[in-house]
């Protein structure tokens, strides 16, 4: 395995290679930053996974400078598992001078990430263009637990003419349904007890639209109104067509629940597809 930490040298590696999949990551990996992995090797000859902490879709109140970074444990991780390439810049490869040219992403990223981290896709789209920019890869994996940023992905490459194929991959989860994240390390031995309440609750939410429940607004009430009685503070539950992200309509067949809460210090992320039957 190559760790590569400056630009004109990944271009002139990459330069011959017709098959490359790209993973892009900020560290800290776990088994979801793995199986994403493992898709890449299944799309393509060449297997690059970037590590970078990425300041521009950080808000100053949030947790840039605590964020995990595991260089040296994350590389161990991937040679195991076979990766040929990590690019690991730092910032000032990444972004040698100020970033003023900033992606402005469309109205989609306004409501739920975007409305409780104002800044965050803009910061998240500049800095994966840059990396299709540098990589060139043919294909690039995302995760599922991260939704709305997969539903940027595709829309950025489709409206911006990128020659880049983008794959989902599905969401891992601990033994108890948690959905594996870097930010499950803040929580405490109490907090990672409770912290399966937001998959709990989002499955009573999609076994209730698959068994016939229309009235989306209640169920989305009465999910928040469970996790604040124990003690999260709930930024959304919401209910959305999977190809839009607008909001779910009675006729919808391809729907999402997602949710999004603070349990502590730790704010969690997850989702479920619902499929409905007519």
């Amino acid at each position: 395995m190559e760790i590569i930490t400056d630009i004109a040298s990944l271009r002139a590696r990459l330069k011959h290679e017709s098959s490359i999949g790209f993973v892009p990551t900020m560290g800290n990996l776990h088994e979801g930053h793995l199986s994403l992995v493992q898709t890449a090797q299944q799309k393509a000859d060449r297997v690059v996974v970037s590590i970078f902490v990425n300041r521009l879709q950080f808000a100053p109140a949030e947790d840039f400078d605590q964020y995990p970074r595991t260089l040296a444990d994350d590389c161990k991780l991937l040679k195991n598992r076979d990766v040929h390439i990590v690019f690991a810049p730092g910032e000032k490869s990444l972004y040698p001078v100020k970033q003023e040219f900033m992606l402005d992403p469309p109205p989609v990223t306004d409501m739920l990430e975007g409305q409780f981290r104002p800044g965050f896709f803009r910061g998240v789209s500049t800095v994966v263009l840059k990396l299709f920019n540098i990589v060139q890869p043919q294909v690039a994996i995302f995760g599922k637990k991260d939704y709305q940023q997969l539903h940027l992905m595709r829309e950025l490459v489709q409206q911006l003419n990128v020659p880049v194929e983008i794959v989902a991959g599905e969401t891992v989860r601990a033994a108890d349904n948690l959905a594996l994240s870097s930010r499950n390390r803040y929580l405490t031995h109490e907090e990672r007890a409770e912290a399966t309440r937001l998959y709990q609750v989002l499955s009573q939410v999609k076994q209730r639209v698959e068994g016939g429940r229309r009235n989306f607004h209640d169920l989305e009430e009465n999910a928040k109104k469970i996790l604040c009685g124990h003690g999260w503070k709930v930024d959304y539950i919401a209910l959305r067509h999977r190809d839009t992200l607008a909001p779910a309509s009675e006729c919808d067949q391809n729907i999402v629940v997602l949710g999004a809460a603070r349990l502590g210090k730790t704010r969690l992320i997850d989702n479920l597809e619902i499929d409905v039957k007519t």
